[in-house]
């Protein structure tokens, strides 16, 4: 039974108005920079309560969301009707488990520094994605561990840009491109975000 770091969380997860701001830069610089269309399937790799995919909703036709907190999916299962596209929840261990699908592209929001082994990561994207298929990863730049001030399953300070790079690139992605896509200001201190996009 693996613990939800969330289950406490999980209802006011979006009332941090930071957290909520990060994953609007985040949601427009995917839209900005991932070629969507109306007829594309997405999977939201760490959907939580589904900030990202909500703000990426209107631009394709469905969205699966996986998750491995069933508070948060429960908190994102209330905002089904409201969603401007087609939406599955998945209550999935992607480190562990799979999924016997294919998706257009894959985004994902604040989820990897949770995942232990990046590497394995990347290549399970690339093997869930159809040919041509786009990922949008977004996560902190690396930190000094002060960013997360209670255990919430965190396997990584945040990330090297050219090494979480050079993990999607041994997985078989090609047009790289990490650029800034947000800060998350704390009173102690600016947590710089980046954005991977490539392509199968």
């Amino acid at each position: 039974m693996t613990k939800d770091y969330f289950k406490n969380k999980a209802a006011s997860y979006e009332k941090e108005s930071r957290r909520v701001s990060n994953v609007d830069n985040i949601a427009n610089l995917i839209v900005e920079r991932l070629d969507l269309e109306k007829g594309m399937h997405l999977l939201d790799f760490g959907a939580g309560t589904g900030l990202l995919l909500e703000r990426v909703a209107p631009y394709v036709e469905k969205i699966t969301a996986v998750d491995i907190s069933k508070a948060m999916i429960e908190q994102l299962e209330q905002k089904r009707d409201g969603l401007h596209c087609d939406l599955a929840i998945l209550e999935v261990n992607l480190e562990s488990s799979s999924i016997d699908q294919t998706f257009d592209g894959i985004i994902s929001s604040m989820t990897m520094h949770h995942v232990q082994h990046i590497d394995a990561m990347f290549e399970k994207f690339y093997s869930m994605l159809d040919e041509g298929g786009v990922i949008g990863i977004s996560d902190l730049d690396k930190e000094d561990g002060s960013f997360h001030g209670e255990d919430t399953g965190v396997f990584h300070f945040g990330f090297e840009r050219d090494v979480i790079a050079e993990s999607a690139i041994k997985a078989g992605f090609r047009d790289l491109k990490v650029e800034d896509a947000s800060v998350i200001s704390k009173p102690y201190g600016d947590f710089p975000v980046f954005l991977l996009t490539g392509r199968k």
